[in-house]
């Protein structure tokens, strides 16, 4: 090699490698201390787009996962009211087996459907009062009573789990229970007017069924509205749709024993807009849609709760069965989790270990570079002892 002034190569080269050294340790130190090997896209291009999808992917399974908790949330809530619903059922259930036994009179049977209305309005409250975040769930939710809860990290069908709700309708369980022996009721104001022939007309799926009494006799056969309620119930045709019987405000109420709207015809005597009577009458939807006033009703009503307890039975069964399947959807969803998270870190984490061999070779390489560079730097101090 020449020994030259101007251009000192061997100062040069040891220059340029330890710039390259200098850039080593300086990016070694931003992988340790940031602890990514990828903290640009300059490091690794296709893998910083992989991991960026795999990092999305990871982020979104982890909402996915609240939002599983947050239906598993929903369906205990609707559950829990549920309960307390079937028992409220099985006292009803149990109020009409003790109304069927023929040894109550008027005044007891009359108890019982006092405690009967108290606990339909209960579920009618329950039915309104049971939400999650405003959300009701009791009365159907709506035309469908489907809610869906995103369970996954895509916008496809598979991401999403729809919670059905419409068997958790109390609101239709209590109305059903509210309607099914639902009629109209008679203010009798002079019960000696009453008399003749009566007409009722049922009313039920758009279809009328109109039901005409035998002659009940003249208006002064009857003296009290409870003497009238006992002359329609010992007529035939009209026992075989209906039934008779007087409220606490002495007022005839009129039931069609297959559900059903009813109201009274142009010659019924009790309808002031006949003509022919005293009184007036106005539909009602009943207090309840349990009658325990004789032993058949009771036993019908009976037969209407165990429809309900049915329905509701069916519907916590859908429930129970919704968590699960939701609590299965969070464990597979950890799992994802764990495994992306995993491959993700494989791309884009730094090996500590293997990063601090590098830190330290570049590190020596740096030392020993600057100390070659001073000696380079001294070479062409051998030009001066040509001069001398």
């Amino acid at each position: 090699m020449a020994l030259t002034i101007n251009n000192n190569i061997a100062a040069v080269n040891a220059y340029r490698n330890l710039s390259n050294t200098q850039n080593d340790l300086s990016k070694s130190l931003e992988k340790l201390s940031s602890g990514f090997r990828i903290n640009r896209a300059a490091d690794d291009a296709a893998g910083l787009a992989i991991s960026e999808g795999l990092r999305s992917q990871v982020g979104g399974l982890k909402v996915a996962a609240r939002n599983a908790q947050d239906g598993i949330s929903v369906v205990q809530t609707a559950e829990g009211a549920l309960t307390e619903v079937h028992s409220i059922l099985q006292r009803l259930r149990d109020l009409s087996v003790q109304a069927a036994n023929d040894s109550n009179n008027p005044n007891a049977r009359t108890n019982i459907e006092t405690e009967s209305d108290s606990l339909v309005a209960e579920l009618n409250r329950i039915a309104e009062s049971t939400n999650f975040n405003g959300t009701s769930l009791l009365k159907g939710n709506g035309a469908t009573g489907n809610l869906k809860f995103q369970v996954g990290a895509g916008s496809d069908v598979d991401s999403v789990i729809e919670v059905n709700l419409s068997g958790a309708n109390v609101k239709s369980v209590a109305g059903a229970l509210g309607s099914a022996m639902s009629g109209a009721k008679f203010a009798v104001d002079t019960p000696t007017a009453v008399g003749g022939v009566h007409t009722f007309t049922i009313t039920k799926a758009g279809i009328d069924t109109t039901v005409a009494t035998a002659n009940l006799g003249a208006p002064g056969d009857f003296k009290t509205v409870q003497e009238f309620a006992d002359a329609l119930n010992a007529d035939a045709d009209f026992t075989k749709e209906l039934t008779a019987r007087v409220n606490a405000d002495n007022e005839l109420v009129v039931r069609a024993k297959n559900g059903g709207a009813v109201v009274g015809g142009a010659t019924a005597g009790t309808d002031a807009a006949s003509g022919t009577g005293a009184g007036t009458s106005s539909a009602i939807a009943g207090a309840n849609g349990l009658d325990f006033s004789t032993n058949a009703l009771a036993r019908q009503s009976i037969d209407n709760i165990d429809e309900s307890i049915k329905t509701i039975s069916t519907a916590r069964a859908e429930l129970g069965a919704y968590q699960n399947r939701l609590e299965h959807t969070i464990k597979n969803i950890n799992v994802s989790i764990e495994n992306l998270t995993a491959s993700e870190s494989r791309i884009r984490d730094t090996d500590m270990a293997s990063e601090m061999v590098n830190f330290t070779r570049s590190q020596i390489l740096s030392q020993a570079g600057t100390a070659m560079l001073a000696q380079a730097n001294q070479i062409p101090q051998g030009v001066l002892q040509l001069l001398r």
